[in-house]
């Protein structure tokens, strides 16, 4: 019987994950199927473009993993039985139930709205597709002078902001920051920033707290209000609740909890990357919600997967976060290097030549994913005699070293 490997979730994590253990592992001895509830890939990181108006284009998933092997089962999760090894989906095939003997749970995140009255229903967001189409669309329809507030402060919100307000200048577009936009940049990255929102005329409300959303408003800590014919929530990311809900060991922030390699610590014939997992990088600090976190989580769960699998050693992959590469427009960015502590160093890069590293990056992710099989080799590993999935005996330790 196939050892049967289940991925959940097909983003940056995911896509990229399956790919690899198609690649790696010898499909006489594995079976990986991959869940998802859309048919195409999603570019996470350009969907602020797309909502803008742009043409990003899409990729098939059963194009990408044509002639991998991979199955693609195209369904929503509903449930998850980690004590059973099943998994509960739902999909145009109606209900069903797939067991699974190792499962990699790459479901990411979507938007928070922090309980905020209104925030869920009169404000859109980028953290989805059909969320940003749907953004695409109302900004499409909105006369000139027509007035777009995006709240946080974060890296979505800053990009999100200047791209609208460059694809759009007949838009009077602002941003809500609870503090200052761009606070964890160094002060010089913070200068450039600035100029770039006066170039591009987006108007900084600075320390301010949104506490409602209204269909042509917002309303602020302070009992102010700050028009708004759109609001973007860029406010933080959460989790869905399906982790908790399975009876997974999950942290405060819903996120599962795993060692070191991205092992579940309460069931370890479960795996987890991206957006989803409470993994501890080598600063000793969790891993913050990002691309470049869902690369490394799905680098080193992919690695310890195989090396289980096939009786290898583990190796140990680099969890270390190394800064932020921010799309100020399609030609104007900032690439601000951080140290071990994630605290911006002085130095940074900014203009044309960072708007095309950030543009490269984001090339070079869609091109991991798109190529899942690159390098296949001509013979990929077999199985060894597969341990317990209980994984007792090395889980133990795992657990005691995490």
């Amino acid at each position: 019987m196939k050892h049967r490997i289940v991925v959940l979730g097909a983003g940056y994590a995911g896509a990229f994950a399956a790919g690899n253990l198609a690649r790696r592992l010898s499909p006489a001895d594995t079976e990986i199927t991959v869940v998802n509830a859309a048919p195409d890939f999603v570019e996470r990181m350009r969907l602020h473009q797309l909502a803008s108006g742009q043409d990003i284009g899409s990729r098939k998933l059963a194009d990408l993993f044509a002639g991998t092997g991979v199955r693609l089962r195209l369904a929503r999760v509903t449930g998850v039985d980690p004590d059973h090894r099943t998994v509960a989906v739902t999909g145009e095939d109606g209900d069903g139930e797939l067991a699974y003997d190792t499962l990699l749970y790459t479901l990411g995140s979507s938007v928070a709205h922090h309980g905020v009255p209104g925030a869920a229903e009169h404000a859109h967001d980028v953290t989805g597709l059909s969320s940003a189409l749907r953004l695409r669309e109302r900004l499409a329809g909105l006369r000139a002078g027509g007035t777009v507030l995006v709240v946080g402060e974060g890296l979505t919100g800053i990009e999100t902001a200047a791209e609208i307000a460059e694809s759009r200048p007949d838009l009077s577009v602002a941003l809500a920051a609870r503090g200052e936009p761009g606070a964890r940049l160094s002060p010089k990255a913070r200068c450039h920033l600035r100029r770039a929102f006066g170039r591009l005329g987006v108007t900084v409300h600075a320390h301010t707290a949104v506490e409602a959303v209204e269909p042509t408003r917002v309303i602020a800590a302070d009992g102010t209000s700050v028009p708004a014919d759109v609001t973007v929530w860029s406010a933080g990311f959460a989790v869905h609740p399906l982790a908790a809900a399975s009876g997974l060991e999950i942290a405060g922030t819903g996120q599962i909890v795993v060692d070191r390699t991205m092992r579940s610590l309460s069931h370890p014939d479960v795996y987890a990357a991206g957006d989803c997992v409470h993994a501890i990088g080598e600063n000793g600090r969790p891993l913050p919600m990002s691309c470049a976190s869902a690369g490394a989580t799905a680098t080193q769960a992919t690695a310890a997967i195989v090396a289980r699998l096939t009786g290898g050693e583990i190796p140990v992959t680099g969890l270390k976060y190394h800064g932020n590469h921010i799309s100020l427009g399609r030609r104007d960015a900032i690439i601000q290097v951080v140290d071990g502590d994630v605290r911006p160093k002085s130095w940074y890069l900014g203009g044309r030549t960072a708007a095309r590293i950030k543009s490269g990056v984001l090339k070079g992710a869609g091109w991991g994913v798109a190529h899942p099989t690159f390098g296949m080799p001509k013979r990929r590993r077999r199985l060894a005699t597969v341990p317990d999935p209980a994984g007792a005996s090395d889980h133990a330790g795992a657990r005691a070293a995490a």
